[in-house]
């Protein structure tokens, strides 16, 4: 008798599995069938008492299947059969079906007679575990009597279905190719099935969703591998809980990441479309605002690509973050309109819907003698899914984004219909899908405030309802719940997700107090990007009483838990416990969420090294004190996939030639190797080339966009970002007045030498934000004294770029030479927007705020321009208010401003009061006269264009750092307690 051993190849046959699934196979051990089926176990109830050995006779009396123990490996199941091509793929489906593997096996010929094999297998449970329960081992016999007498049998949840599946293998063999011809082939098919046109005429919007269903197809290829795997593996999976993602556009990213925009182009160039022009076709899913938002995306992308067992979980705004309309210089905000023309990139689960609860009172009820709280809703609206493939680069891993909208509960519409009025099953259709309505609605007012509490509660509950039922689908209780799931919280918004799971796991589940608070406590990790205490979102307790009061009780019964803790540790230092309660007392009573947040995660995270200090002095210095082990940093980072790879390929190709290699795109630590050539003139020739034609894409953009036509040869000086009087684009416009005012001033020949500058500023203004507003009709009408003044000509354009986004980012960051980064100290929690400008070597004009430091410890002061007051510096010089004196230049320009001289005198009266008389608290005035000393020194610089190149070499070369990768590999060492979890290929 032979020795078990891993089969090989050359022992079997069966039939060809799908191509590109598993082009090898060194052991029968790592075959694993196509996921796309969907079996289910057999229910089985006969129970047998195992002998040491049951044979059992087929129907062709000459096969049977035994039953050996064995001391080592347990139940051995050993079959002789006649041979059977194709025995050992059914055999193995069939065994999955069940939940069971084959760890080992041997084949041989039998003794007697030729035409028949012995195969002897160890069968394992799907975690490796010996087989020793009867009833299993008699299921495990039944189906493998019935698989050896060639009837194929695999099992649905309606039964037996005899050679169906099989079927089904075969006409779904293979994933779909990737070929010119083949895509070209996709592309027609959804062209006329899905868009419903006629393949001889349509256009390049209709082409668009076509390619986009075509990739969008392969990606759920993918999907599907991937959620098999993870179902399979049983990894402890990552739950990433956003209330914001900006995704921008997915084509560009998908088929990037998918390695087929080469095939992808030459598919619709025969096809007489362009694959640049289809792209642009797209709109942003601008669900989010800000850096967080993007950051969130960048996140999912590198968990796709790290391999790491995710979901990422979020609200399907109907309206994304508002349209800006400019006009005469004004902002207006209109709907975005994102799903006007639907969305390729989504898939909608209408049977993946929860039921979301609000209002109602709590009762008291006596369940087996014990008392217990019960909720009583007042109002049930249904979450449905929307499901959005993130891709990874260079793996097939595909993981999930999954979105929320609300709809009415079907009880509203029948009994409204019912009954006849019409009007009231209408409103109520409207209340309930208003949730999910609109991003970030206005909360100064009651009904704004009470909006966002029902959409973060509407989120969190959809989300842990289905993260609780996948966990249940394969645990039997919770004991294991926090080996099996991490619940990572992204800022403040979604930590009503604690009393939430708290409620399930006490009123649902019923596990008592102490086990569903070990549990929530060891499940959670909490992210803040906040600066300022004042900032930290707070809940007024009467709105929250009112909405959920379930939570609130469960609130301040975990308050008052922590309360006594405290008091034990700390004694009756009653300021202390003021400040460090959940419940904050006052004229109104609030629900600090922080705190919330702080007091049941297991980690906090800043997210930037001068954000953690921030955190730990002063925004959360009691909760440091009392528990400094939870205290931790991620610096953020963005993922060079989408802000060099998409947005920059003439850079990421140049990158790529210079190192020899494409491994960069996922191992970014490699463009370190670039310092080695900094100073090489070739390589600074052709870095100079690439910008220049990335400024030409971004000068015909401005011209198109706002008729101002710039100059090449000028600095492209940027600052793009949300308007807010805390990153200073007064202080840019006020800069660029200075500079207007010195060249006006100056004689012809000393223009001579002024570097041309053109100054660019984007960004939008929350809808109630006044000053920030007033900035934006500033720099409109400072543009337009200076873009039409002859004096000044190409010396100095000054630009606004209306509706900022992530699309209109990925044009204008390669197209940048100097990117402006110059919030007051202490403000900024980490800076994305200064890692995108870096990766594409456009150099920092900026202050000692959230990430710089650490950028400066990769590449070094001298390549940087810093300026104005540091952190430690910031409170003293408020304190000294009206004392410190502006330089003269400041006082100049604001006079400039405040006396009319660009028009609109009595509109901007208040904007110049924010920074004279004592009021400028944002330092405005403080750190002008630093502030045109560094853009003094940017000038110097960019007239020696080899110093300027290399300079912008070593910027690219230092930015691995701030990689999203290093970021989601720190996370999950050291927060999140998740390993990669790779699909075979």
């Amino acid at each position: 008798m032979s020795v078990f051993s891993p089969l090989s190849l050359t022992t079997i046959k069966f039939h060809q599995p799908r191509t590109q699934k598993h082009p090898s196979l060194t052991s029968f051990q790592s075959f694993s069938l196509p996921d796309r089926s969907s079996f289910t176990s057999i229910q089985n109830t006969a129970s047998i008492n195992v002998c040491n050995s049951i044979t059992r006779a087929s129907s062709t009396a000459t096969s049977s299947v035994t039953i050996e123990n064995d001391v080592a490996d347990g139940a051995v199941f050993v079959i002789r059969v006649q041979e059977q091509i194709g025995l050992l793929l059914r055999i193995t489906r069939v065994l999955k079906t069940l939940g069971f593997k084959i760890e080992r096996t041997t084949v041989e010929s039998d003794e007697i007679e030729d035409c028949f094999v012995v195969m002897k297998f160890v069968v394992v449970d799907l975690h490796g575990n010996q087989v020793e329960d009867g009833e299993n081992l008699m299921r495990i016999e039944n189906v493998l009597m019935e698989a050896i007498d060639g009837s194929g049998v695999v099992v649905r949840k309606a039964g037996y279905i005899g050679g169906k599946e099989e079927h089904m293998f075969e006409l779904m063999d293979g994933f779909l190719k990737n070929d010119p011809v083949s895509l070209q082939k996709d592309i027609l098919h959804h062209v006329e099935y899905t868009v419903a046109r006629s393949r001889f005429s349509f256009d390049d919007f209709e082409a668009y969703q076509a390619l986009s269903h075509s990739v969008r197809d392969r990606l759920i290829e993918r999907w599907h591998d991937t959620q098999q795997h993870f179902k399979k593996k049983d990894p402890k999976r990552l739950y990433f809980l956003s209330l914001e993602f900006l995704m921008g556009r997915s084509l560009s990213n998908s088929v990037n990441n998918l390695g087929i925009q080469d095939q992808c182009a030459e598919a619709l160039n025969q096809l007489g479309f362009e694959y640049e022009v289809l792209a642009e076709q797209e709109g942003d899913a601008a669900l989010g605002n800000g850096g967080l938002a993007r950051l969130s995306a960048c996140q999912m992308d590198s968990l796709a690509t790290l391999d790491y067992p995710a979901w990422g979980y979020g609200l399907r705004y109907q309206y994304g973050l508002f349209r800006q309309i400019i006009l005469d210089g004004y902002q207006h905000e209109q709907p975005d309109y994102w799903l006007n023309f639907g969305n390729p990139w989504e898939i909608e689960r209408v049977h993946v819907s929860y039921a979301v609860k609000f209002y109602g009172t709590v009762e008291e009820e006596v369940v087996n003698g014990e008392k217990c709280k019960v909720w009583i809703p007042g109002e049930t609206v249904e979450a449905v899914a929307y499901d959005n493939p993130i891709p990874g680069y260079g793996t097939r891993n595909t993981i999930n984004l999954r979105l929320w909208a609300a709809k009415p509960s079907d009880g509203y519409d029948i009994e409204s219909y019912t009954t006849g009025d019409y009007i009231n099953a209408i409103v109520n259709r409207q209340k309930a899908e208003i949730i999910s309505n609109v991003l970030y609605p206005d909360d100064r007012s009651y009904q704004g405030k009470e909006l966002r509490l029902k959409q973060q509660y509407f989120f969190v509950s959809a989300s842990l309802q289905d993260i609780i039922r996948r966990f249940k689908d394969a645990h039997g209780n919770f004991d294991n719940f926090p080996e099996k799931v991490a619940l990572q919280l992204n800022d403040t918004h979604p930590s009503i997700s604690i009393a939430e799971l708290m409620r399930v796991l006490l009123d649902e589940e019923k596990l008592g107090w102490k086990k569903a608070w070990d549990i929530v406590r060891q499940v959670f990790s909490f992210t803040t990007h906040t600066v300022q205490q004042e900032a930290l979102e707070k809940v007024p307790v009467d709105l929250f009483e009112s909405v959920l009061p379930r939570h609130l009780q469960i609130i301040y019964d975990i308050n008052f838990a922590f309360m006594e803790e405290l008091k034990a540790k700390i004694g009756p230092d009653y300021a202390r416990l003021s400040r460090m309660s959940i419940v904050e007392e006052g004229a109104v009573k609030n629900i600090r969420v922080a705190n919330l947040s702080i007091v049941c995660s297991h980690t906090v995270n800043g997210v930037s090294r001068a954000h953690s200090e921030l955190l730990k002095t002063r925004v959360f210095r009691d909760f440091y004190e009392l528990w400094p082990e939870k205290f931790q940093y991620k610096t953020n980072g963005v993922t060079q996939r989408r802000w060099i790879v998409v947005s920059n390929p003439s850079l990421c190709a140049l990158i790529s030639k210079w190192l020899g290699t494409e491994s960069w795109i996922r191992n970014i630590d490699l463009l370190a190797r670039l310092r080695e050539f900094a100073s090489n003139s070739d390589l600074q020739k052709e870095w100079q080339m690439v910008k220049k034609v990335n400024k030409l894409r971004l000068a015909e953009y401005i011209e198109t966009m706002s008729g101002v036509k710039v100059s090449l040869d000028a600095m492209f000086d940027v600052q793009i970002k949300r308007i807010h009087e805390y990153k200073r684009q007064l202080l840019n416009i006020l800069g660029v007045i200075h500079r207007y005012d010195s060249i006006k001033n100056m004689e012809k020949s000393e223009r001579r030498k002024v570097v041309p500058r053109v100054c660019i500023i984007g960004g939008k203004a929350p809808p109630g934000y006044e000053i920030a507003k007033k900035v934006i009709k500033l720099c409109h009408v400072v543009a337009e004294t200076i873009n039409n003044d002859n004096d000044v000509g190409d010396l100095l354009k000054l630009v606004f770029i209306p509706d900022y986004n992530v699309s209109v980012a990925e044009l204008v960051i390669p197209g940048s030479d100097l990117s402006q980064h110059i919030s007051t100290a202490g403000h900024e929690a980490s800076g994305t927007g200064s890692m995108k400008f870096l990766m594409n070597g456009c150099l920092l004009l900026a202050t000692d705020d959230g990430s710089t430091n650490e950028i400066i410890e990769e590449i070094g002061a001298e390549n940087m321009f810093i300026f104005g007051a540091k952190i430690n510096e910031v409170p003293t010089l408020r304190e000294k208010g009206s004392t410190v004196k502006a330089p003269l230049q400041f006082a100049r320009v604001v006079r400039m401003v405040r006396d009319g001289y660009f028009g609109f005198k009595d509109y901007f009266k208040s904007l110049c009061d924010t920074v004279e008389n004592g009021k400028d608290f944002y330092l405005v005035g403080a750190d002008f006269a630093s502030y045109l000393e560094a853009q003094a020194a940017a000038d110097r610089a960019y007239v020696d264009k080899e110093k300027w190149s290399e300079m912008s070499i070593l910027c690219t070369a230092g930015s691995g750092r701030f990689s999203s990768d290093r970021t989601i590999e720190d996370y999950a060492e050291n927060t999140w307690g998740i390993q990669p979890c790779k699909c075979p290929s």
